[in-house]
């Protein structure tokens, strides 16, 4: 387990900490005298990344299922390892021209490459390894190991912002962020090369059936995690937020991100567990029904306000009622699928989603907030991407295999 999840969380943790230095990473490849021009240049960078997910999911996610989930989840290392270490090495715009931003440019597409094919294979390899009885909270892992990642670079965000001046920052402490992941890529190969192959293993009680009804299981998934990663990205975007339309101290902003991970890592697994006991569409409604009454009164307390406890507390309840239901989501999907397309089908699924969702909404935020001039846009982009969300989650059939394990049989032995 702890194999899979620390590739994941080497993504995450660098996919994350881009998100929260966007200003510095924008200020250092896009300088600009317009206010909010590097930013919105350095988000649409961040974005580029997710334009290769569906072609890494296609190619790395496709290889999990006729090769093996084993040596997919390397080749997937692999190419984020080469994107971690490359991006914080690229020189500054004034040093080498528009050779920086194109090379950013270079390293996003791969780094979104390698993310896109790692989500397939790793997913599949929980659910296979885990018990059926435990595959949501062996699956909510993934998450886990995300929110983890999110928690760590917002430790590390904190501690340089408190120790480095303004112009340090710019110059080379988001370099050093990311470097930092570079540290865990040996950990990383050694422990994937021990994993035990998956995809040769016995066939599964409860395999799905194959069918021609994969289509309306596609669109449903592709709907739910898009509104889960606009949500979750939205959350993620809280640092900027807080240090760009609050006008918060960067100390205070880069504490955001650390509370939304610490509420990921301890409700991700605790939402996979729930869904093992309860079944899965609880477990995925409940908390985003809280989460549509919370967001607005979260967000206008923390406009008011403009203090670290209300950010700390909005950060703190968003983070925690949207990561019970969203990593579910992941678990319910993948037990939809049939082995022999596990990998392709939720890599592809969940790239998709995350492309076209994800790649946009810190985009769409920030623009959104300098078209209105009003710091509640936000709200109102979380508010409807989770009213969607709900309508989408009544009409997901239960696939948790709860009852049909712990019902009594009433059949003599």
């Amino acid at each position: 387990m702890l194999a899979v999840v620390i590739g994941n969380g080497l993504e995450f943790y660098d996919f994350v900490t881009y998100a929260f230095f966007a200003a510095q990473i924008g200020r250092t490849f896009f300088p600009s005298d317009t206010p909010g021009t590097s930013l919105l240049a350095s988000l649409a960078t961040f974005g580029v990344g997710f334009l290769t997910r569906p072609l890494g999911a296609w190619v790395i996610g496709r290889l999990g299922d006729r090769v093996g989930r084993k040596p997919a989840m390397l080749l997937s290392f692999w190419l984020i390892g080469i994107g971690v270490v490359g991006l914080p090495l690229i020189p500054s715009y004034a040093s080498i021209g528009v050779a920086a931003p194109l090379l950013a440019i270079a390293f996003r597409l791969l780094q979104g490459f390698a993310l896109g094919g790692e989500v397939g294979p790793s997913t599949a390899f929980l659910m296979e390894a885990a018990p059926p009885l435990r595959r949501g909270l062996y699956v909510s892992l993934q998450a886990t190991s995300a929110d983890l990642a999110v928690c760590i670079a917002g430790i590390v965000g904190v501690a340089l912002a408190s120790v480095l001046d303004a112009r340090a920052l710019d110059t080379w402490g988001w370099r050093v962020a990311l470097l930092l992941g570079a540290s865990i890529i040996p950990v990383g190969l050694v422990l994937r090369r021990t994993l035990d192959e998956t995809l040769g293993a016995p066939a599964e009680v409860h395999e799905p059936p194959a069918s021609g009804s994969y289509a309306r299981l596609v669109v449903m998934g592709l709907i739910l995690l898009g509104t889960a990663t606009t949500t979750n990205y939205l959350l993620e975007y809280m640092t900027t937020y807080a240090s760009v339309t609050l006008g918060m101290s960067a100390q205070l902003a880069f504490g955001a991100t650390a509370v939304i991970g610490l509420s990921g890592v301890i409700c991700d697994p605790l939402g996979g567990w729930l869904s093992d006991r309860f079944g899965r569409k609880p477990i995925m409604i409940v908390p985003w029904l809280f989460l549509a009454a919370a967001v607005f009164p979260s967000f206008w307390l923390l406009e008011r306000l403009r203090t670290g406890p209300a950010l700390y507390a909005a950060c703190a309840v968003l983070g925690g009622i949207s990561t019970l239901s969203s990593a579910t989501i992941i678990v319910a999907i993948t037990e939809s699928l049939p082995r022999r397309a596990r990998s392709a089908g939720i890599a592809l699924i969940y790239a998709i989603a995350i492309s076209v969702f994800g790649g946009s909404t810190q985009f769409f935020v920030a623009w959104l907030i300098r078209a209105t001039g009003n710091p509640l846009a936000p709200a109102w982009y979380m508010l409807c991407g989770v009213l969607i969300g709900l309508a989408m989650l009544f009409q997901l059939p239960e696939t948790a295999p709860v009852k049909t394990y712990l019902r009594p049989s009433r059949t003599p032995h």
